[in-house]
């Protein structure tokens, strides 16, 4: 008998939890190398006062006020994707396939958090590409290799094989994969587009895996444990002790892509792929952060829950202008994140 859908949400919601608070006293201990919080202080609550963060460390980046936050949000949260995707996928196919997803976004996401050259850097996916194209390997190239990789194995893994349940011929399944391994990498690189404001993220990402899980077809398990482990998350993040980093971010929508993948028919599958692309062609010429300050009903949605005294980045009807994970910067200078 197929576990429970909720399920998955539960484990991902608990195992987040238990490996942040884990990471948080390895860090007390001087392990990962000072990017949590100390012992018993307040970090949960939105509100509460700010107990200090060890910037310069390989666990800590600074977000647009120019505040430390914690990259240790990313390893938890993949942990907990990895383990409710494993024991709450309904079916072998389905748990391996959103165990290679989210393995692969979570992995390539870290290699880019952790090695990237920061002093020749290089945003946005035609930035990356650009780069691979002229011969310079990037580990934000690496990250669009060995995702794309990943999830083109998720995806020939969910797809059933001609005469095994799939109406399909043999090529019109390499169709499937191919559209389907592209919308696994593209919704791993849009959730992690969306990661420049506490919250923002997981918020977008509960939203789109909740009537996935409710719905309860066959991407039900992996939806909630989308779903688990944003809740987990969501309440460091928007007290803005933490961030999801690539790691974290792209294991999110890696998972959130294969739900869709496992549950949705070819058409409703391509017309997401195409949503997929447009929004990750128009990141590159606007600024996400700049559409969703002019528009009241999304602005209170993504403000919703954090830290009094957030600053708006532009007034309402200011040009939009692309900017990086931490600060604004101009047109001229980068492309949003990837």
């Amino acid at each position: 008998m197929a576990p429970h859908p909720f399920r998955a949400g539960v484990v991902a919601h608990a195992v987040t939890r238990a490996v942040r608070a884990g990471l948080d006293r390895a860090v007390a201990s001087g392990s990962p190398g000072g990017a949590g919080v100390p012992a018993g202080a307040s970090h949960d609550r939105p509100g509460a006062a700010r107990a200090p963060l060890t910037s310069g460390t390989r666990w800590t980046r600074t977000n647009h006020r120019g505040e430390p936050v914690s990259l240790l949000e990313g390893p938890a949260t993949a942990a907990g994707l990895l383990t409710a995707g494993a024991v709450g996928g309904g079916s072998p196919r389905a748990a391996v396939a959103a165990t290679l997803a989210t393995a692969g976004g979570a992995a390539f996401g870290l290699l880019d958090d952790l090695t990237e050259d920061t002093a020749v850097r290089t945003k946005g996916l035609s930035g990356h590409l650009g780069a691979l194209a002229r011969g310079r390997v990037t580990t934000g190239g690496l990250k669009v290799l060995g995702i794309g990789s990943t999830s083109l194995l998720a995806a020939l893994v969910a797809t059933p094989r001609p005469g095994a349940g799939a109406p399909t011929t043999g090529r019109g399944r390499a169709v499937d994969v191919l559209a389907s391994g592209a919308l696994i990498a593209g919704t791993a690189n849009l959730v992690n587009l969306l990661d420049l404001r506490p919250g923002r993220a997981l918020k977008l990402a509960a939203l789109c895996a909740g009537p996935l899980a409710l719905a309860g077809g066959r991407g039900a398990g992996a939806a909630a444990a989308v779903v688990g482990a944003a809740t987990a998350a969501l309440r460091r993040d928007l007290a803005e002790r933490d961030m999801l980093g690539d790691g974290g971010a792209n294991a999110v929508g890696a998972l959130l892509g294969t739900a869709v993948v496992l549950d949705a028919p070819r058409p409703v599958r391509l017309g997401v792929l195409g949503a997929v692309v447009a929004l990750t062609l128009a990141s590159e010429r606007v600024s996400f952060t700049q559409v969703i300050a002019s528009r009241p009903l999304l602005r209170e949605l993504d403000e919703w829950g954090r830290r009094a005294g957030a600053e708006r980045a532009t007034p309402v009807g200011s040009a939009p202008v692309p900017v990086t994970d931490a600060v604004p910067v101009t047109a001229a200078g980068a492309g949003s994140g990837a």
